[in-house]
């Protein structure tokens, strides 16, 4: 006599009538499992979004922070307008990718609904030199943005797709903090040239700081350095170097790999900078902060280009 084997719940039993309801149970559920493995397999095989560069643009640089509060958005608008300082020749941009908390148009003096083209593309607004775009120009700053993810992302979608940035030799990306949808749809979907991560030198700063560069490193973004943001407070007596808020960021920089490109002192001025719609670069030409964005802007500048000649030596071989 023929013996039947059939598996009930991982234990193989002999002599089991398949036709039995537990059994019927289980081999359909088998039968479901091996499906949905099957269209796992075929989802990942088609890889990841195809990134199209956005017209008219030249290098894409991202500004980020795993923790806020910590002076992101102050060293993208002072760093796209250091780069226009210095380089008058070149065109940037400044978009504001933080869709629940834009904080652009205060910091750069703008406001206004955008116009649209003949090619129905939103017209960025300028000021400083520097195109800006921010969801803050196209709600009301007393509306308060409840949307969920895909909505998220049609916004982005519009914030850089639908806007006629061309000419831009630089677009520098200020995004919200952490690790969310907002940072992988702008790495998945744009050739991102490099990011800037700032933090400030507190322990709970740095720690959220290594899970952003890990995500980076995992989305195969490259990080230009790290910038910190209320590195130490000078005596105005003394003139002695306070570490108020520790002094770990060097250690933690090293443990990851990264240059500290750039510190920056706290200043009581930054925040009338921010508060009055001038940056620092503009408001106080002549102070410290004022040169050490220059020197970061140079920094930046000198990446790009060294990966450009890099990208044409490769194109060559």
């Amino acid at each position: 006599m023929q013996r039947a084997f059939c598996r009930l719940y991982g234990v193989v039993v002999p002599n089991l009538n398949p036709s039995l309801p537990c059994v019927s149970i289980r081999l359909k559920h088998d039968a479901g499992k091996n499906d949905l493995n099957a269209h796992r397999a075929k989802v990942m095989g088609r890889g990841l979004p195809e990134k199209k560069p956005l017209p008219g643009v030249k290098s894409i640089i991202l500004v980020a922070s795993g923790k806020g509060g910590v002076g992101k958005t102050t060293t993208a608008v002072n760093l796209a307008c250091a780069m226009k300082v210095i380089e008058p020749d070149k065109e940037i941009g400044l978009l504001d990718a933080d869709v629940f908390g834009p904080s652009v148009p205060l910091m750069m003096n703008i406001a206004g609904e955008p116009m649209l083209n003949d090619d129905h593309l939103i017209e960025p607004l300028l000021n400083y030199g520097v195109k800006c775009m921010s969801m803050g120009l196209l709600v009301s700053g007393e509306n308060a943005v409840v949307w969920r993810g895909l909505m998220v992302m049609q916004a982005l979608e519009r914030l850089t797709r639908h806007v006629a940035w061309g000419p831009l030799d630089c677009l520098v990306v200020d995004t919200p903090p952490g690790t969310g949808d907002t940072h992988l749809s702008l790495a998945q979907n744009l050739p991102i040239d490099g990011a800037l991560v700032v933090t400030t030198p507190q322990s709970a700063a740095l720690q959220v700081t290594k899970r952003g560069v890990n995500m980076f490193e995992k989305l195969k973004v490259p990080i230009i350095g790290m910038v910190e943001n209320m590195s130490h407070a000078i005596c105005h007596k003394c003139g002695t170097k306070n570490f108020v808020f520790g002094n770990e960021t060097k250690k933690t920089a090293n443990e990851m790999g990264l240059e500290i490109i750039e510190n920056f002192e706290v200043d009581s001025n930054m925040s009338e900078c921010i508060n009055s719609g001038k940056p620092a670069i503009y408001a106080l030409p002549d102070s410290v902060h004022a040169e050490k964005y220059r020197q970061l802007a140079n920094k930046v500048f000198k990446y790009i280009a060294d990966k450009d000649n890099e990208q044409a030596k490769a194109t060559k071989q």
